[in-house]
This record gives structure tokens, C-alpha cells and sequence, in this order.
């Protein structure tokens, strides 16, 4: 379990962290989300212990991490693949961190298979593309067998199927009974790998709940009902907060009520009903709505922007 109480870090004049309490559990995939600059990084080397709070505390299962005497198999981390001598191959690594945590050699060998890197696990590390330095990312976390796993962007680099095995994976190890908690800027994968969501913005919580009550309370869903009586159904759903369109000769779209109002309408006003589908905004257009106001930079709309010059024939009118 990991449970952040009341947690800040400031920079300076700048507060990146701001009074962020929440618990991760174990037995489930929880999502860390945020907008760049939110604070996730820094949150997450504060649960590491490799930057100290300005306030506020981290406890893994019970205890600050730097206390604990066997720290890999209490809690394995990956928040930059790339913090590897390139000279060493991915073997010496591992093992070099297995010596000196008392792990044996013979784990090392267990995780290389289990992150696909027994052929390379003897070629340097410098030579591995994006998505094997990766896998041995994944590895290292993994060596220590630890109850509590932290992983920041674990799929980046990987190809279809390595991103395939890192959902099972981390789906394998929730239902072990591990703490399993994920940043990722990968909403789609998010929905599918996630059961609970800790969302963050200018260092403040915003959300701490589960997938489908976050995208259950945004707005924008809508239901599409096929009848043959649609203009008859549109005239007798039409309220102040309930918008009707016609979406085919027999299809309306409706937002402002459930798929069970509309449907128990229709039946007592004895209006056949071949099609009621409810839709539910996406998780990444409920993370847009949240995040809105904490974006650090936000950028044009291209459709509000054009890159063409301006013609000789302007130009020319102008004069």
C-alpha cells in the first residue's frame, strides 16, 4: 500500500506539489494522471525517496521507503529507463543489483525471461532500442519480487505486442494481491489496464476514484434511440435540459437523460423502440474536461489557424 498524506514540494517561489493525500491499494491497477508540469514526476520520486517533501509524508506498506531494510522487494520503481551504464549488458545489471540486495542470482535469470531479454541479456545496454531498454526497465523493478510496484510510462517504446504483455502483466500482479500504480499519458491504455484513477493538476488532487465513476460524472454522453415514431418521441423528450436531434429518418440523439427515462417515456406513451444505446464520454475526453484549466501550455487550434500566405490579389485589394 502506498499512502501520500498531506503531501507538498516547492521549488523556490514555485509549488509543484500541493497538499496531495490519497492511498494506493493493493489488489487493483491505479492510474496516475495529469497534464505535463502537473507534478506527477515529482510525486513519484517523493513515494521513491529520492526527493524529500517540503511538507507531508509518503508511507509504503507502513513505513517511509528509505527505511526499509530489504527496499527491492518492498517496492520496485521504473521512472527512467535510461538510468543504465550503457557499457554493462542487461546480465551484469541485474545481477550487480541482485548482489548487493541480497536477491539470487537466480531471479535474474527469471525476470530476463519474463521481460522477453534472455537471447540479449549479454549485449550492452547502449546498443538496446527504446522499447528493450524498456523491457529491462521493467526488469529492474521486478527483481526484488516487491509487493508494491511503481511504474512511470511503462509501455513508451514498446511495440503492439511488448504493450500487450505490459497489461497482462500488470494485471497479473494487481490480481497477486500487489499495489500496482501507473503514470501514463496513454488514455487508451489507461482504460483498458486501470481500475482506479489519482488525477492531478498544478500539484492539486482533482480525482481519486475509480475508471468508471470518472468517466460515468463527465459530461458530453448521449443516447441514441431508434423508433419509427421519432419525430412523435422528439417532441414528447424535449425539455430545458434535454437537447433532441435527429440522426436518421428513424434515429434521434438525446443528452440530458438516461437510456431508462427515455425508454420508460416511450412505453407509456407506447412508442415502439428498436435501438437504445447509451454512450459514454471516452476516458481521454473526461480527462480533457477535468485537466482544462490545469494545462501549463496550451496550444492553437489548427482549425482556428492557417498556415497560407496571403494572395497577391489581397494584397493587391489592401492597397
Amino acid at each position: 500500500m502506498i499512502e501520500v498524506e498531506h503531501l507538498s514540494k516547492r521549488y523556490g517561489d514555485h509549488l509543484v506539489v500541493d497538499d496531495l493525500t490519497f492511498t494506493v491499494e493493493p489488489g487493483t491497477v491505479t492510474g496516475f494522471l495529469g497534464p505535463n508540469g502537473a507534478g506527477k514526476s515529482t510525486t513519484m520520486r517523493m513515494i521513491a525517496g529520492l526527493d524529500a517533501p517540503t511538507a507531508g509524508r509518503v508511507l509504503v506498506n507502513g513505513r517511509p521507503y528509505p527505511q526499509s531494510s530489504r527496499p527491492m522487494a518492498e517496492m520496485g520503481m521504473l521512472l527512467d529507463a535510461k538510468g543504465i551504464h550503457p557499457g554493462r549488458s542487461a546480465r551484469n545489471h541485474l545481477l550487480a543489483l541482485a548482489q548487493t540486495n541480497a536477491i539470487p542470482s537466480s531471479r535474474v535469470d527469471e525476470v530476463l525471461a519474463m521481460v522477453g531479454l534472455t537471447d540479449v541479456a549479454r549485449g550492452r545496454v547502449g546498443g538496446f532500442s527504446l522499447g528493450m531498454g524498456q523491457r529491462l526497465g521493467v526488469a529492474t523493478a521486478l527483481l526484488g519480487n516487491p509487493q508494491v510496484v511503481v511504474l512511470d510510462e511503462p509501455v513508451n517504446g514498446l511495440d503492439p505486442e511488448g504493450v500487450l504483455w505490459i497489461r497482462n502483466l500488470l494485471t497479473t500482479l494487481a490480481r497477486e494481491g500487489r499495489t500496482v500504480f501507473i503514470s501514463s499519458h496513454l488514455m487508451s491504455e489507461m482504460a483498458l489496464t486501470a481500475t482506479r484513477l489519482v488525477v492531478i493538476g498544478q500539484g492539486k488532487l482533482l480525482a481519486d476514484t475509480t475508471v468508471d465513476d470518472f468517466v460515468a460524472d463527465a459530461t458530453g454522453g448521449w443516447v441514441t434511440v431508434g423508433t419509427p415514431d421519432a419525430d412523435e418521441l422528439a417532441v414528447l423528450l424535449r425539455g430545458p435540459a434535454v437537447e433532441v436531434r435527429r440522426d436518421g429518418p428513424e434515429q434521434l440523439r438525446v443528452t440530458g437523460l438516461t437510456a431508462r427515462q427515455i425508454g420508460t417515456a416511450a412505453w407509456e406513451a407506447h412508442m415502439p423502440v428498436h435501438e437504445l444505446a447509451a454512450h459514454q464520454p471516452s476516458l481521454e475526453e473526461a480527462f480533457m474536461q477535468m485537466t482544462r484549466e490545469s494545462v501549463e501550455y496550451h496550444a492553437a487550434d489548427p482549425a482556428s489557424t492557417s498556415t497560407t500566405s496571403t494572395t497577391p490579389e489581397t494584397v493587391g485589394a489592401a492597397s
